[in-house]
């Protein structure tokens, strides 16, 4: 049940019966006419626009369409008013039996109550994580593990079908480091004193695999030149490196359903076979680039290089491809990469990059747009920064990293839960202050410990009323006189639950899973406040002398569990029983 979305087709339904009376003219688009909460509380529960989206096009005053629309709209029985103000917006309210059938259909739906078939098993790809498989990953790594995760698991819940993917950046000259970095660890294992040299990656996480390469070779590698052994010690390295990356994302919650390799993108003609279908297009050309304004690039040449012509599809400049001395740039294997993506069917792509990748944005949806004949939409959200702080002072780095706090520091220090949901707490393009001792407070000041204690509130209220002989299955709640729930605040609440088809709705369309921790705050401070009412008022009580008064209101608060419940697994969030 889509309140809303009910009462949108009810609008529209009168909005065509008014054309066929006459009283507006035929023909109107009827796409842009919208039911959404009111600005401003007060002026009602819901708002339409329809006579001001219509107004110029019936050509019309917008405030005759709204009078000659709120009189049809008031002989529906689920409207008890319908006011128009100002030069044409029409306010609506709705009779209490409205917000009460919506916590019946809570009930009677379950942890269902709010999807939706928006995605139309639309098949769609998010890209998230790929960090370089060179150590452990570090704290952006976590939130972009986290966004996209959970924006995964929302538009899932929305209708598409959706395949979480990591891109394994394992075809460049970082995993040479790494290599020359986990020999020197090899020679530790084998007696001898690692040079540590500037460049290499210092980080204690590389000893285990120093000794893992001592128990496979032996001493064999030692005093060998690195032409003997880089490739092999490269391979098993980097394989430690993801089996340590999936561990830890394992941690976090996160499961990813593909991994990539750039590496098997070189030597199997796929990078030949992408540029290919860009110069038969016309798009790669041989030329000379302008010297860029301010800081120039790494990818800028003042020389003859390969281009693609990525300013046909919006780019600012066009992008080399291939360097004079005939080598690939860093940007030739993601055009193969997100070829191959193409070729795979899917209708949408969504990567997940930290900041620093802003200057890539233009150059994939344009390669993109070329390859897949502008079939498929690409969205790129990049991640802002994460500061870490405990006890009022930056946290310090992580010893066994070497440079930098890892996500396991984060989980182990404060469990996955809290970490997914703080996360969230802000929008992605937004930079977050991940505070060790404040995402741990009891406090309303901390959202996760907010929500959370709304969930255990309300198994609370269940707990007490088994132990009171009250049965509050979810079958005979939804059956209870839910017309007992008479109060503002009550019916406040079964409004707030009423948007979260909607709010599902909106987060998915945008990609923006964070609205989803926003509206779960709000569902619970409505619902500790009315809780909070009942210190005063014992009519809103949760448990009553009268079971079937009990019966009702504790609907309602079953209701608000249902919906944390499903918000929170949209989050990665397990939801708790009581608070310790």
């Amino acid at each position: 049940m889509n309140l809303f979305a009910d009462l949108r087709e009810l609008v529209v339904a009168e909005l065509m019966a008014l054309q066929a009376d006459g009283v507006l003219p035929g023909g109107l688009d009827l796409a842009g006419v919208a039911v959404e909460p009111p600005r401003d509380a007060g002026h009602g529960h819901l708002a339409t626009n329809a006579a001001m989206v219509l107004a110029k096009p019936a050509g019309m005053a917008p405030r005759a369409i709204a009078e000659a629309l709120a009189a049809r709209l008031m002989q529906d029985p689920r409207v008890a008013g319908a006011d128009v103000a100002g030069p044409g917006f029409l306010n609506l309210r709705l009779v209490d039996a409205a917000w009460q059938g919506l916590v019946r259909a809570v009930l009677e739906t379950g942890t269902g109550y709010g999807r939706s078939s928006l995605g139309q098993g639309r098949r769609v790809n998010v890209e998230f994580v790929s960090a370089n498989p060179t150590g452990p990953m570090h704290v952006g790594h976590v939130r972009g593990a986290v966004v996209g995760d959970a924006l995964a698991r929302l538009l899932a819940y929305a209708g598409w079908d959706v395949t979480r993917e990591y891109y394994i950046n394992d075809g460049g000259s970082q995993v040479d480091v790494l290599a020359r970095s986990a020999y020197e660890r090899y020679r530790e294992a084998n007696g001898l004193d690692p040079e540590i040299r500037e460049g290499l990656y210092p980080g204690d996480y590389l000893i285990p695999v120093g000794e893992a390469l001592k128990a496979k070779y032996g001493a064999s590698l030692l005093d060998k030149g690195e032409q003997i052994w880089l490739a092999d010690v490269r391979e098993f390295a980097t394989g430690m490196m993801m089996a340590m990356i999936r561990e830890d994302l394992a941690a976090l919650g996160v499961q990813m359903d593909v991994y990539s390799s750039e590496k098997a993108l070189y030597g199997t003609g796929k990078i030949e076979a992408a540029i290919d279908t860009l110069r038969g297009m016309g798009l790669i050309y041989e030329g000379v680039l302008e010297p860029p304004k301010g800081k120039e690039p790494d990818d800028w040449e003042p020389r003859v290089q390969t281009l693609f012509r990525s300013t046909a599809h919006g780019d600012d400049v066009d992008r080399p491809v291939m360097k004079s001395d005939g080598s690939w740039t860093y940007f030739a294997p993601d055009i193969a990469y997100h070829y191959d993506k193409v070729q795979r069917g899917f209708d949408e792509l969504i990567n997940i990059f930290g900041a620093d990748h802003g200057g890539y944005v233009k150059r994939l949806k344009a390669v993109v747009a070329a390859l897949s004949n502008n079939r498929v939409a690409v969205d790129i959200k990049l991640i802002q920064l994460v500061k870490l702080w405990k006890g009022g002072e930056p946290f310090k780095m992580s010893k066994r990293a070497g440079t930098f706090v890892t996500l396991r520091d984060v989980v182990d220090e404060v469990g996955a839960d809290v970490t997914r949901f703080i996360m969230l707490t802000r929008k992605n393009d937004v930079a977050l202050d991940f505070d060790f001792d404040k995402v741990q407070e009891q406090s309303k000041d901390n959202p996760v410990f907010y929500v959370q204690y709304a969930s255990a509130r309300v198994n609370s209220i269940l707990r007490k009323a088994r132990e009171a002989g009250i049965d509050v299955t979810d079958a005979v709640l939804a059956n209870a006189d839910l017309s007992l729930l008479s109060s503002e605040a009550e019916i406040g609440v079964a409004r707030k639950l009423a948007e979260w088809p909607r709010l599902v709705e909106i987060a998915a369309k945008g990609n923006e899973p964070h609205r989803v921790a926003f509206y779960l705050y709000e569902v619970a401070s409505d619902f500790h406040g009315l809780w909070n009412r009942g210190n005063d008022d014992a009519s809103l009580r949760f448990l009553q002398d009268d079971p079937g008064v009990s019966q009702a209101k504790i609907a309602l608060a079953r209701a608000v569990g249902v919906v944390i419940c499903a918000g929170l697994g949209i989050l990665g969030v397990t939801p708790v029983e009581e608070m310790r």
